[in-house]
């Protein structure tokens, strides 16, 4: 595993550098407005979401193992973010901040990057728009101007403090609000290149100032803004507080690399080019680690951010890197300002995101799919945005497995083959007598024969009401045969040996055939009666009838 910053270096030419500076220069812009909103959002300080946008971004870029992916806080980390704060505190979040990133650079080490693949799309779906529907929650409150001691933190209790607060609207709040949206949406007709939410910022900031407009800001809600220069920080440790964490931090850690490797799969899709799944998680983990201990939050690939870098012309990660410098150059320059700009403009910026990030389409499109999959979708929705998160994940992750154990055996089958064989040697008298034989009886297995499929063959050779000589069973069409499969069919055998019914077996691949052999099964059942083919039986059935 070699980080893409080195592999992608052969050949780059000047002309490639300043490719990539203006669009590492552009996705910097894009990142400061976002940088700061997803800091507010996720109930830290606006330092520590900028923080993170420079020193996450700047490790994914050099370590990454994608030429174009952009690291930084994402609309994902909100929820997740804010409920450790309100729980464990600052201190807490740094902490399982570093521990996820521990965990990603293991899952790297271990090579399991391409596992994540396995994660069923209606799961990821789910929880994703689930939590689009979570920020847009909790950005209501800064948008409408209300008037509010504490906002809930549940779903339900949240909207009924909203809907007893609604005398309160600050309708010049919301008339800004209305219109950073507005701009945001519209703004990309006018120009490509400079993000709509810049433009919001500045406008609003702007018109607020000049017209001393009565509503909240950065300033009047948080006060002074510090420094977004990123400092070491040692975390406070402790045992206790480790275990209490690891639930969080495991959390981050898959959704770190869900969102990280979905991106870079995109990324691929618009360069032509393949990511190093592992050494990708492997750098989103250095990532965390490092914005742990350098005042930052949670960090994945942004999947907006690495397309905007991707059409603005960026190829290889000195982009990412530049992107980063740009964020912690403007921020030093520009940062006195910040305390101007509205809550209302931040929460406009947000709730574009949770409408990008929802993906209604994606989610509407599911319910054409089959009942299993509508199931999983709304499941792991629901659970998302009335319980929690890692609560979502792991339900829809066992749902999704036992609706998709249930489709595997439904398409496992077991039943006689005696019509079939009658039709095939039609023309051959001595193998017709010999399948009008009733004391020989023909089955096959057709499927994987797996624990799903292993009840479902035993009651099919229980519902045998003739008690045979002879059972034959073909299993060409199994390719693969588990443990609970291979006890099913052990279990067959010692029924057949308990009333001296002769079992016999064709077509067995290679996989089952290795499973029996491991197992003494071969032996026990004899190699005489283990086929090659259908035909072989027949034949030897035949000749020794005659």
């Amino acid at each position: 595993m070699r980080p893409k910053l080195f592999t992608s270096s052969k050949g780059y030419s000047k002309q490639d550098f300043f490719k990539d500076l203006s669009a590492g220069v552009i996705v910097g812009i894009i990142a400061i407005p976002l940088s700061i909103a997803l800091g507010v959002a996720s109930g830290v300080s606006i330092e520590m979401g900028l923080t993170t946008a420079i020193v996450a971004g700047f490790f994914v870029s050099l370590l990454g193992g994608s030429r174009v992916q952009i690291g930084g806080p994402t609309g994902a980390f909100v929820v997740i973010v804010y409920g450790i704060v309100a729980q464990h505190g600052i201190e807490g979040l740094v902490l399982a901040t570093i521990m996820a990133g521990l965990i990603m650079i293991l899952l790297g080490v271990l090579k399991l990057g391409t596992f994540i693949q396995f994660i069923p799309y209606p799961i990821t779906t789910g929880f994703t728009t689930g939590i689009a529907f979570t920020i847009f929650s909790t950005q209501l409150k800064d948008f409408l101007g209300l008037t509010m001691a504490k906002v809930p933190s549940e779903t339900v209790p949240k909207y009924i403090a909203y809907f007893n607060a609604l005398g309160s609207i600050n309708w010049t709040s919301l008339i800004i609000g209305i219109v950073a949206i507005l701009i945001i949406v519209y703004w990309p007709k006018i120009n490509q290149k400079i993000p709509g939410s810049l433009i919001a910022i500045i406008f609003t900031t702007v018109i607020v100032a000049v017209f001393h407009l009565d509503i909240n800001t950065i300033g009047s809600q948080f006060g002074t803004v510090g420094s977004p220069i990123p400092h070491f920080q040692i975390p406070v440790f402790n045992l206790n507080m480790v275990q209490s964490l690891i639930q969080p931090a495991i959390t981050i850690a898959l959704l770190a690399s869900i969102e990280s490797l979905l991106s870079a799969v995109v990324a691929d899709g618009m360069i032509g080019d393949k990511h190093d799944s592992n050494m990708e998680l492997m750098a989103q983990g250095f990532a965390n680690v490092a914005s742990g201990f350098l005042g930052g939050i949670p960090a994945t690939g942004a999947i907006a951010r690495t397309a905007a870098n991707i059409k603005n012309g960026g190829r290889t990660p000195i982009a990412g890197i530049i992107h980063a410098l740009t964020v912690l150059m403007a921020m030093v320059i520009f940062m006195p300002l910040v305390k101007l700009i509205p809550m209302t403009t931040l929460a406009a910026i947000l709730i574009v995101v949770a409408y990008n990030m929802s993906e209604v389409h994606r989610f509407v499109g599911l319910f054409k799919s089959t009942k299993s999959d509508i199931a999983v979708l709304l499941i792991t929705f629901i659970l998302t945005v009335f319980m929690d998160l890692v609560v979502a994940i792991e339900v829809g992750m066992v749902l999704a497995a036992l609706l998709f154990m249930k489709r595997m055996a439904d398409t496992t089958e077991v039943g006689s083959i005696d019509k079939m064989l009658h039709e095939r040697y039609s023309e051959s008298e001595h193998i017709r007598k010999t399948l009008m034989d009733k004391d020989i009886l023909f089955y096959q297995i057709k499927g994987p024969f797996f624990f799903g499929a292993a009840s479902k063959f035993i009651d099919t050779i229980d519902e045998i009401k003739i008690r045979p000589k002879t059972l034959v069973l073909k299993m060409k069409d199994v390719p693969v045969m588990d443990a609970t499969g291979f006890n099913a069919l052990r279990t067959i055998q010692k029924r057949c040996e308990t009333y001296s019914i002769r079992l016999v077996l064709t077509n067995v691949q290679r996989q089952p055939y290795d499973l029996m052999k491991k197992n003494g099964f071969v032996e026990k059942v004899g190699g005489k009666n283990i086929f090659m083919n259908i035909d072989l039986a027949l034949k030897e059935l035949t000749s020794k009838a005659s």
